[in-house]
This record gives structure tokens, sequence and C-alpha cells, in this order.
């Protein structure tokens, strides 16, 4: 599904260089629960950044379903995006103003859905996360848990290829993390392909391949002993 060659990515110029990528050739599979697991600047946010198409390499190739996506415009990068990957972030990026359902919606507003027709998908999408009956809730009226669910509805709701999950549980307690992580182990259940970053061992744990990063390089590539998941 995602193959990279030699990628690089470089932030800053001259004495302020910082190579925060460098060799970086690894493949996400079709299918596969993926984890991206590193402290702090090991390079495994901007690893996905560039692999999830919301940034672009220094140096290097990216392949995304056999094509070579390197070169192409922003627009090209955001169709791609819209069409092909759900993201899940930490900080939820709820907008407040908007009810969960209006937040979950928005998706398939960028990709022209008329308004029924992507109403009724973001219904299902909550009911799929256990939300519906909150589907008119604001984001600062929710808790925690609500609102990554809500993101995560929003996520599933274009019945994208591949999920990027990015410290989902990072803001939340270990009950409402739990949840959260196996939330994601039925979205992968249900046959998407899904990449966690953590610098969690324990939720790595959970994944079927770890990739372990370390100062912008790849320390480690393992496929766990064991079926993967998360105990409930």
């Amino acid at each position: 599904m995602i193959r990279t060659h030699n990628l690089h990515k470089t932030h800053g110029r001259g004495g302020g260089r910082v190579d925060a990528l460098r060799d970086i050739n690894i493949s996400v599979r079709r299918g596969e629960f993926l984890a991206l697991m590193g402290p702090s600047g090991s390079g495994k946010s901007s690893l996905m950044s560039i692999i999830g198409l919301l940034d672009t390499p220094s140096a290097g190739t990216l392949e995304f379903n056999g094509q070579d996506v390197t070169g192409l415009s922003r627009d090209q990068m955001s169709d791609l995006r819209n069409r092909h990957i759900g993201y899940i972030f930490q900080s939820y990026h709820l907008l407040n103003r908007r009810t969960a359902l209006g937040n979950v919606e928005l998706p398939l507003l960028y990709r022209g859905v008329r308004r029924p027709e992507r109403r009724n998908r973001a219904m299902e999408a909550l009911e799929q996360v256990g939300l519906a009956d909150r589907c008119n809730a604001l984001p600062p009226d929710m808790s925690g848990g609500e609102q990554q669910r809500v993101a995560i509805a929003r996520a599933l709701v274009g019945a994208p290829d591949l999920i990027f999950a990015d410290e989902p549980t990072g803001a939340l307690d270990s009950k409402t993390g739990k949840q959260i992580l196996l939330l994601l182990n039925q979205i992968h259940d249900a046959g998407r392909t899904v990449v966690l970053v953590t610098h969690d061992p324990s939720m790595a744990a959970g994944a079927s391949r770890v990739i372990q990063l370390a100062d912008g390089q790849v320390h480690s590539d393992r496929s766990a002993m064991v079926a993967p998941g998360w105990v409930a």
C-alpha cells in the first residue's frame, strides 16, 4: 500500500539544519495493523506526516497504491488524502461550533456529497462508535473520550482504506484510552489498514507489526509473535 525509498526529511538551513529522517525504507502492507514507535524526537511524527500525505520529503520517493506520489501538487495530495486516508489525532481537532454530526460530515462536505447523503453517512459513522445519541452535542460539552470517538467517526465516514492514529489516547485516562484502542482493533478487524503512532510499548504491543525509530532512522522492524489486538 505504501513504500518509501531512501526517504529523507530535513528541517532548517545551514547551521540550524536538522535531519528528522534519514534513509527510511519501509512498507505498509494492506490490511495490517502497524505501529510506528519511538521516543520524542525519533522522527515518528515526521514519518507519519509524509506517508500520510500531509507533508513531502526533502529527498527520496514515496509510493502510494503503486503510484509515485512524491511530485504531486498540493491539490492532488489533498484529493488522495480525502478519498483514501482517515486521521485520528491526540488533540481531536474538532470544530467547537459544529455539532458532533457536523464535525463527522466534514470530509464528505469537502468531497461534494449532497447534504442528505452525508448526514445519513455521518449518523452511521457515529453509530459505529456508539455516539448516535450525542449527534447534536457540541465538542465543549463532551468528555475527552466522546470527542475522540467523534474524531474516529470523522476518520471513518469517507470509507478510507487507511487509518492513521497519532497518539490517539495521549489525552485520555487509562480506562478510556483502552476503549479507544479496542475500537481501533475493531476498525482493523473490519478490513482497514491501521497505522498507530506511539511512544508507548504497551500500545504498540497490540499491533501486528512494530517499526521502531531512533534518531530519524529505522532501529527495528518486527512482526508480532501472537495475533494482534488488546484484551478488553
